[in-house]
C-alpha cells in the first residue's frame, strides 16, 4: 500500500502524515471525553440524532434478517459522515468562536460541496454491500426470507460456510472505508481540500500506523457495539467518538 501512496503523492500534493505512538487511541479517547464535556449540548444532540436515525432504521429491517445485519454494518459505513457536525464544533473551538448547534449544521452546510461528494461514494459502497448481502442470502437461503432468530440459530450449523464468507467480506469493506474515512472528514472540515486529497491521505495515514489504526477501528467497533446493546449509550458513544476522530486526524496530519 505504501507504494501505491507513494505514486498517488506525485498526483496529488497531499497534507504530510506522521507515525504515531501505539497508546494514541487511549489518548485520543480522553482527549475526545474532555472535548464532548466543552460543549455537551449540541454533541448529545448529534448523538440524539443519529440514534434515534439508527433505530428507526433497525425497526424497519428488523423482519428482514439481510436488511437488519446489513444496516448494522452500513451504519459503521455511514456513521463517519454524520459526525461531520461534530467536528464543525471542535474546529469552531479551536479558532476560539462561539460553538452551538446551530452555527456547527451552517458551517457545515458551507462545506457541503466535498461532503456530499464523500457521502455519495460512501452511499454507493453501502448500496452495494446491500445488494452483495441480499445475493448472498438468496444463494445460501434458497430464497427463502428466514426470521433473524433463525438465523442467528442458524449460524454454528449448515449456514457456517455463509457466516464465514459474509463476515470476512463485511470486514474487509469496513477496513477499507474505514481507512478512507479515518481522518478525512474532520480534514475537510479543518481544511481547505478536496474530497479526493483528503481520502487518498486518509489511506496513506492508516498505511503508515496499521497497528495503531487496527486498534483504533477496534475500539470503534467495541464501543458502537456497546452503544447498540444499551440504545441510550449511542447518544454519548458517538459524540464521543466523533471528538475523538478529530484529535486522531490532528495527531496523524501535521
Amino acid at each position: 500500500m505504501s507504494v501505491h501512496m507513494a505514486v498517488l503523492d506525485q498526483h496529488f500534493t497531499l497534507p504530510k502524515t506522521r507515525k504515531v505512538a501505539a497508546n494514541s487511541p487511549v489518548l485520543w479517547l480522553q482527549k475526545g471525553w474532555t472535548d464532548l464535556w466543552a460543549h455537551p449540548g449540541p454533541s448529545l444532540m448529534y448523538g440524539l440524532l443519529v440514534t434515534l436515525a439508527g433505530a428507526l432504521v433497525l425497526s424497519l429491517a428488523i423482519n428482514h434478517t439481510y436488511l437488519f445485519t446489513t444496516s448494522i454494518t452500513g451504519f459503521l459505513l455511514l456513521a463517519p459522515l454524520g459526525a461531520a457536525g461534530i467536528y464543525e464544533l471542535t474546529s469552531e473551538r479551536e479558532e476560539g468562536r462561539p460553538t452551538s448547534f446551530v452555527q456547527s449544521i451552517r458551517d457545515l452546510l458551507a462545506n457541503m460541496g466535498q461532503l456530499g461528494f464523500l457521502g455519495l461514494a460512501l452511499g454507493m459502497i453501502a448500496i452495494a454491500w446491500e445488494r452483495f448481502s441480499a445475493i448472498l442470502f438468496a444463494i445460501f437461503y434458497g430464497g427463502q426470507d428466514v426470521g433473524l432468530a433463525s438465523y442467528i440459530g442458524s449460524l454454528t450449523g449448515e449456514f457456517l460456510p455463509f457466516t464465514i464468507v459474509w463476515s470476512l467480506v463485511g470486514f474487509l469493506l469496513a477496513f477499507f472505508v474505514f481507512g478512507l474515512t479515518a481522518i478525512s472528514i474532520p480534514m475537510l472540515a479543518d481544511r481547505e481540500v478536496d474530497s479526493v486529497t483528503a481520502m487518498m491521505s486518509s489511506l496513506r495515514a492508516t498505511s503508515e500506523n496499521r497497528m495503531v489504526m487496527i486498534q483504533w477501528a477496534a475500539l470503534i467497533v467495541l464501543l458502537t457495539a456497546i452503544g447498540f446493546v444499551t440504545v441510550v449509550g449511542l447518544i454519548v458513544i458517538f459524540p464521543l467518538l466523533g471528538h475523538a476522530t478529530w484529535y486522531a486526524y490532528k495527531d496523524l496530519v501535521e
